[in-house]
This record gives structure tokens, C-alpha cells and sequence, in this order.
């Protein structure tokens, strides 16, 4: 029971991964993005519709990206170029995508993928795996997971990599943590902000379409169901570190699913306690981030400040 349960956490933990990639990007560029749910839902909605009309998982997860991309854009245009404020424009983001996945979804409710398309993110069995001592069951919350889990996991990686082992991670930073200085020495500040709020986007959309073309697997109105602002609270909880990321992914997934697992067990406690778990968990983590204090667990010191090159 206990493997069974971190499998799932593992499954449900999967799309809060890539939703809390998009907002680190975001945010380890200076930018508060505050419209993660509207574009997991965008990604969800485009890529459910995709799988439908063409039956290819690639196609689907392509159009995931394009719409989640597309939402990071508008927000990109108006806070980098126009420089609005970003805290509003996440939040309008958030309900645009919002209200754009229900026009859409409305002629989807009720539809089921095909199982010649589910087929392609069955999650892998290695034989023998199982008969390992003491190692194999464990190894197997990992190893015999959907293909969509590994991209997670990979995606999770090379953020790693690019953000602290490559130049333009370092002057991805820079920008984040002073855009005015970064500007000075030659960085192209402009370029970077849309680059990575894209890059984001992308991230948030495959995340929404987990959950449409896997973890469900058919359309349901609000499908998200507030992960986009877990993801928010979560990139706090992390460090904004790509690596930690996938621990705090996992840990909120296993809450999300412990309320369907008490309930199995007869267990008397009341349902919509257990329903509320996640987002008290995300109360007390914004909490603990608060109290925080030491240089690690500090955000990029221009989060959320608009940069006009004329006062640098």
C-alpha cells in the first residue's frame, strides 16, 4: 500500500512539477507572474483538443506548449514592453485563461481520449524489477512510471544545469537580481525577460495538459482545480531550485491523493477537511518562507519591479 501510495504521488505531483518550473523561470527573471493557473488551463484545454482531432500525443503536447507560450506572451508584452503592473496582469491572465479553457471546453465535456491514444503514456513495467530485495519495490515508484513523469524529471534536471552551470543561467540570475546592473553590463534584458516568461509558459502548458491527456484523462471544467497557485506558493518552498523542485512537487501530490486514500480506508474523517489539506499545507509553506531569512530562501531582489532603462 505504501509503494502504491508514492507511485501516485509521484503521478500526482507531476503536473505541479512543470507548473513550478514556469513560475521559477518567471521569477528568477524579475517577473511575478501571477497567471500559472490560466496557463496550465490554456496547455490543458489546447492540448486535450489537439489529442482529439489528431490522435497524436506529439501534435498534443506541441499545441499545450503554443497556448501555454501564447498566454506567457500577452503577459510578457504587457508587463516587459509596457511595463504594467505585474501582479494584475497575472491575476487578468489567470482569468482570461480561465474563461478561454471553459468556451472551449464546453463542446469537449464528456469526451474520453481513445485508448490507442492513452496507450502512449502507459507507465512502463520492468520485469524482474519487483523480485530485487528490499530495493525493487522502491526503485519502482521511480523507474515504472508514464513517459510524461521522465520529461518532468529530465525537464527538472536541465533547468538545474542551464540555471547554475551555463552563462546565460548566470546572466539569467543577474537580471533577475538586479535588471539595472545586468542592463549596464550588456545583457540584453529585454530578450532574456521574453525568452524565459515563453519558456515558462511552455512549461505551464504541458503541465495543465498532464492533466487533461493523462492524470484524468478526458475534459472537466476548472481541471487544475488551483494547482497553478499551489505551483506559486511552492516555488517559495523550494528556493526557487529547480532540483528541490521535484521533492516539493512530490510532497503536495502525496496531500493531494491522501484525502482518496483515508477515504479507502474507511477511515472517519471529514471530506472536506481532507480536500482543504493542500491548500492549508500551502498557508503554512508561504508562512515558513516568510520566517526565512537566510540568502538561500530569499526571492531575486527585482521580483515584481518594473525596469525603465531611462532612471537606471
Amino acid at each position: 500500500m505504501l509503494i502504491l501510495f508514492l507511485k501516485s504521488a509521484v503521478i500526482a505531483g507531476t503536473p505541479l512539477l512543470f507548473a513550478i518550473l514556469g513560475a521559477m523561470f518567471n521569477e528568477r527573471v524579475g517577473n511575478l507572474n501571477l497567471g500559472i493557473e490560466g496557463m496550465m488551463l490554456l496547455g490543458a484545454v489546447a492540448g486535450f483538443q489537439a489529442a482529439i482531432y489528431s490522435n497524436n500525443p506529439f501534435i498534443a503536447l506541441l499545441f499545450a506548449m503554443i497556448f501555454g507560450s501564447l498566454g506567457a506572451l500577452i503577459y510578457a508584452f504587457l508587463t516587459v514592453t509596457l511595463r504594467t503592473n505585474q501582479v494584475v496582469t497575472g491575476l487578468t491572465l489567470t482569468i482570461f485563461g480561465t474563461g478561454l479553457a471553459r468556451f472551449h471546453g464546453q463542446k469537449l465535456m464528456g469526451m474520453v481520449l481513445p485508448e490507442d491514444f492513452s496507450r502512449h503514456f502507459k507507465p512502463l513495467s520492468i520485469p524482474f524489477l519487483h523480485e530485487i530485495p528490499v530495493l525493487g519495490p522502491f526503485l519502482s515508484i521511480f523507474l515504472e512510471q508514464d513517459l510524461f513523469v521522465y520529461l518532468g524529471f529530465v525537464s527538472a534536471i536541465l533547468s538545474g544545469i542551464y540555471l547554475f552551470k551555463t552563462r546565460p543561467g548566470l546572466n539569467l540570475r543577474a537580471v533577475g537580481e538586479s535588471t539595472a546592473s545586468a542592463d549596464a553590463s550588456g545583457i540584453n534584458v529585454t530578450l532574456y525577460k521574453y525568452i524565459h516568461i515563453l519558456l515558462g509558459g511552455a512549461l505551464c502548458g504541458l503541465g495543465g495538459a498532464y492533466l487533461s491527456l493523462v492524470y484524468v484523462p478526458s475534459w472537466q471544467e476548472n481541471i487544475t482545480s488551483g494547482r497553478g497557485w499551489i505551483a506559486v506558493a511552492l516555488v517559495i518552498f523550494t528556493s526557487w531550485n529547480p532540483y528541490k523542485a521535484i521533492g516539493g512537487a512530490i510532497l503536495f501530490g502525496g496531500l493531494d491523493i491522501l484525502g482518496f486514500r483515508i477515504q479507502s480506508l474507511n477511515i472517519p474523517v471529514n471530506q472536506y477537511f481532507l480536500r482543504m489539506m493542500p491548500y492549508l499545507a500551502t498557508i503554512i509553506v508561504i508562512i515558513i518562507g516568510s520566517i526565512r531569512k537566510s540568502s538561500r530562501h530569499t526571492p531575486p531582489k527585482d521580483l515584481g519591479n518594473p525596469y525603465f532603462r531611462e532612471e537606471r
